[in-house]
């Protein structure tokens, strides 16, 4: 899967693929945060930025006989088409994702380029749609088979009832399911702004029910999604679903991750990482509580680190999923440089066991700690007992082809359009080697530089 820019907020014209692993680093305003919102914005936003045709005789046949069949060998044989049409309605959406004005969008283009020789035939597919109490659709795609059947659970004389909207968005729905969401993978982003959220959890709570007590004693006609959303319109999409995701962390507990049945032990090492463990009780407080110590807690007693990770902690064990992209902006946010190199290790562990790790870093240690896990992982005697005695486990080490990493920077780059290069906004590729891991010169030019000074000052010559 790979990923083009042009004219995305200072980045003039970039790409970058995407890895198990996939590091943006580089100084401080030069892209990093616009290509990872843009990206994130895509993979959440996508299902709204196209829409299916279809002969609306479909609708009256499922309405007339209670089952329909729909044959996709048009909508598959168009692939290429659908997704022109995807990124033209996705790129009309990158005000919204960005909450900025428009004209700062007139010329941005996004494009994703992925693999598309997924078996869509041979893939089967089957979900159902629910009432509160009843089974509505049973929408079903067979292996190996170009239809997708569906079924319509009501009885003859009250169909007339069931709104052909609702078909219409359940058979647009499973379109793209079984036509598109093969391609892009589920999204969780834990922005920079994580540990304001987590400070401010018991205010978002309380904006929250004061104003659907509002809507609950007022006589007008008011949309309760306009009142809920009511402040947040000013912030971009990742920070909004920061918010939304703080604000419902008394459901999301209740729920078990993939990790937390095949993987527990990953969500013990993070609990080494924080030193202790988060609690919702079930008045919906948020605790952290230190390891064997009888104490909970709040969050603005909490330390940084704490509120820092708090997002990534109900991640692992609440949401995570085989094949999600975890993304992570500034993962080093608050972290002692020992618990930057434990959380390298928790992504490198994550990679290989099926969960993508996109991250963008200014944190030297996080990037020299997975430099270790990739030059440790060679077929030698010596780098085994090494990473023996020092204490890496063989889940944790990375083969360097799992990785891509990248610089923001200035750099000579052909624009697309023009003869001769130019100094543009870029994202460059860096190299990435078994021997030698990740060559990012930028940080080591710092601390070259750093060095240097230090020298010249303790071997002065007065």
């Amino acid at each position: 899967m790979k990923v083009k820019i042009k004219n995305l907020g200072i980045l003039k014209q970039a790409e970058f693929s995407i890895g198990d692993i996939t590091i943006l680093c580089g100084e401080n305003n030069t892209g990093k945060s616009y290509a990872t919102y843009a990206f994130f914005g895509f993979l959440s936003s996508w299902r709204r930025a196209i829409s299916f045709d279809f002969n609306s005789q479909i609708i009256e046949a499922l309405l007339q006989d209670g089952i329909v069949t729909v044959n996709l060998e048009s909508y598959i044989s168009d692939i290429y088409k659908l997704t022109e049409s995807l990124f033209k309605g996705y790129n009309n959406m990158l005000p919204e994702i960005f909450a900025a004005p428009i004209e700062h969008f007139s010329e941005t283009d996004f494009f994703m380029e992925f693999d598309i020789s997924t078996d869509l035939i041979n893939r089967r597919y089957e979900k159902e749609v629910n009432s509160i109490t009843n089974e509505v659709f049973l929408i079903v795609k067979e292996a190996n088979s170009k239809n997708m059947t569906i079924s319509l659970f009501v009885k003859p004389e009250y169909r007339i009832d069931v709104p052909r909207e609702i078909i219409r968005r359940v058979i647009d729905s499973s379109l793209k399911n079984i036509l598109l969401e093969p391609f892009f993978p589920n999204p969780f982003i834990a922005s920079v702004e994580r540990t304001g959220t987590a400070i401010f959890r018991k205010e978002l709570n309380f904006s929250r029910n004061r104003l659907l007590e509002e809507l609950a004693q007022s006589s007008q006609d008011i949309n309760p999604f306009d009142l809920l959303l009511k402040g947040y319109d000013d912030y971009a999409l990742p920070v909004k679903k920061n918010v939304e995701f703080t604000r419902n962390i008394e459901f999301i507990s209740k729920r078990k991750s993939w990790l937390a049945y095949q993987y527990p032990e990953l969500l013990s090492y993070f609990k080494g990482i924080i030193g202790g463990d988060y609690q919702v009780t079930t008045n919906d407080e948020l605790y952290y509580r230190p390891k064997n110590k009888r104490l909970n807690l709040s969050m603005d007693e909490s330390s940084s680190s704490v509120r820092a990770l708090l997002d990534i902690g109900f991640y692992l064990k609440h949401m995570a999923q085989p094949n999600d992209i975890f993304i992570i902006d500034e993962p080093e946010l608050n972290l002692h440089p020992e618990n930057q190199r434990k959380i390298a290790r928790l992504f490198a562990r994550l990679a290989n066991i099926g969960i993508k790790v996109f991250i963008t870093t200014q944190g030297d240690y996080i990037i020299k700690e997975l430099n270790t896990l990739i030059m440790l992982n060679q077929d030698s005697p010596y780098l085994k007992k090494l990473a023996e005695d020092e204490g890496y486990l063989p889940e944790e080490l990375l083969s360097a082809d799992k990785v891509k990493a990248y610089v923001a920077e200035k750099a000579w780059i052909k624009v697309e359009g023009n003869k001769r290069k130019t100094k543009e906004y870029t994202l460059t590729p860096a190299q990435i080697t078994q021997e030698s891991g990740i060559e990012i010169t930028s940080f080591d030019r710092t601390i070259d530089t750093m060095n240097r000074i230090q020298d010249a000052i303790l071997w002065r010559d007065e």
